[in-house]
């Protein structure tokens, strides 16, 4: 076999299908996000503002987490030297942990050195150690929940995105003895929608099952204290086990589960991603720590990402673009076509100076490619003006987005 020529191959037919992925290389400039350098292949660069960063609240670039990292590192030094389980647990974890299992008004949390890694740690785990269980799992859920249900190795139900009629026949159906577990996100980032957590809830105990939520794109953002669309909801006692991420809200990296002290205990013991991963870095877990704290009392970041989603979600709607009109902060701007996506992305970024990535198949389905855009409390109301702008002026000038969905 000519093993080049066939990845070779491979490759050409995503390039042909407009669903090769180019990746953009970025410097963020301190202190000025959501501005960066972007570098071409020859070196060259040229300052870019960026639309579609997970930073929500611009908290990679906050003081008080900068100095956090600092201070961890000329203490410290650069790495953990270790596993969690051989001489990598440092006192950095464990204020982590104390600070989020106080967050989410858990027994105990746990960090991970990614939020996919968080996922697929704890639901392969717990569905592993469960006798028989059943796992109902969100048809969009993402990627590193479908891996851990799947290394899990159980029995697998998957119920229609959001539509807990369909949960509730599932669950009806099954053995009422066997252990069960509902897996679900609250925000769904490709989306921009939110999960009925509350009827998802009444089901779980109606049925007996477990309940877990992942809060990646809600933790920092929802909540008088940031833990989350289930705390702004009054419902974060009654979820068995939250997962969340500092890579997102909180402008660092790394993931964390908060529940039961047993259950979390039972995680740690048992889950292979956590056992043989080398442990995060003093300075990562000192920042992430300090974002947390700080999220936990000031809603300053909040706000004012707020007022930038009600801006940005008015003008699409007044532009008459086709966006998906979820209740989140994520405003997906539908386009239709892979290879139109890239065009329009590519536009924004060679003429405009406005980095978005197109979000292409399969991250979503064929057919629904899209920009999904983020508005962070970095923008300000007339960067949010003026992005809107440039895509009416691509909407009635260029007629890409038209002829996409049509």
């Amino acid at each position: 076999m000519d093993y080049e020529a066939h990845f070779q191959k491979r490759i050409s037919d995503l390039k042909s299908e407009g669903r090769y992925r180019s990746f953009a290389t970025l410097e963020r400039i301190a202190g000025r996000f959501p501005k960066a350098l972007c570098y071409a292949p020859d070196g060259s660069s040229k300052e870019v503002t960026i639309w579609c960063s997970n930073d929500y609240l611009g908290m990679g670039q906050h003081p008080v987490v900068l100095n956090a990292v600092k201070e961890a590192v000329d203490r410290s030094g650069a790495g953990a030297g270790g596993t969690r389980n051989i001489s990598g647990t440092t006192r950095y974890h464990v204020e982590l942990e104390e600070s989020l299992a106080d967050l989410h008004q858990k027994e105990s949390a746990l960090v991970f050195s990614s939020g996919y890694i968080a996922n697929e740690g704890a639901l392969s785990t717990l569905s592993k150690l469960l006798p028989d269980c059943i796992v109902f799992s969100d048809a969009l859920n993402h990627a590193s929940m479908i891996m851990g249900i799947r290394s899990g190795g159980c029995e697998k139900h998957v119920f229609r995105h959001n539509d807990v009629e369909h949960l509730e026949e599932l669950l009806k159906s099954s053995d009422p003895k066997r252990p069960k577990l509902i897996a679900f996100e609250s925000v769904y980032s490709m989306e921009g929608d939110i999960a009925p957590i509350k009827e998802i809830i009444e089901l779980a105990e109606k049925y007996s099952a477990l309940t877990y939520i992942d809060e990646v794109h809600g933790v920092g953002l929802y909540g008088p204290r940031g833990a989350g669309v289930a705390e702004e909801r009054g419902l974060m006692d009654r979820i068995d086990i939250i997962e969340g991420t500092f890579g997102k809200a909180y402008g660092l990296m790394g993931g964390y589960i908060a529940g039961k002290a047993a259950m979390v205990d039972a995680v740690r013991s048992f889950a292979a991603s956590f056992i043989f991963t080398t442990s995060l870095p003093p300075g990562v877990l000192a920042g992430a720590r300090a974002s947390v704290e700080h999220l936990k009392v000031s809603d300053i970041e909040r706000q004012r990402q707020r007022r930038n989603v009600r801006r940005l979600k008015a003008r699409v709607e007044a532009a008459g673009m086709p966006y998906m009109q979820g209740e989140s902060h994520i405003v997906p701007l539908v386009v239709g076509e892979a290879t139109c996506c890239k065009q329009v992305t590519d536009m924004l970024m060679s003429e405009y100076d406005i980095y978005v990535q197109p979000i292409n198949f399969p991250t979503v389905p064929k057919g629904t490619e899209r920009l999904r855009l983020t508005a962070t409390a970095a923008h300000s109301l007339e960067e949010v003006d003026h992005f809107v702008d440039v895509l009416q002026e691509l909407w009635s000038e260029s007629h890409m987005f038209q002829h996409a969905v049509a």
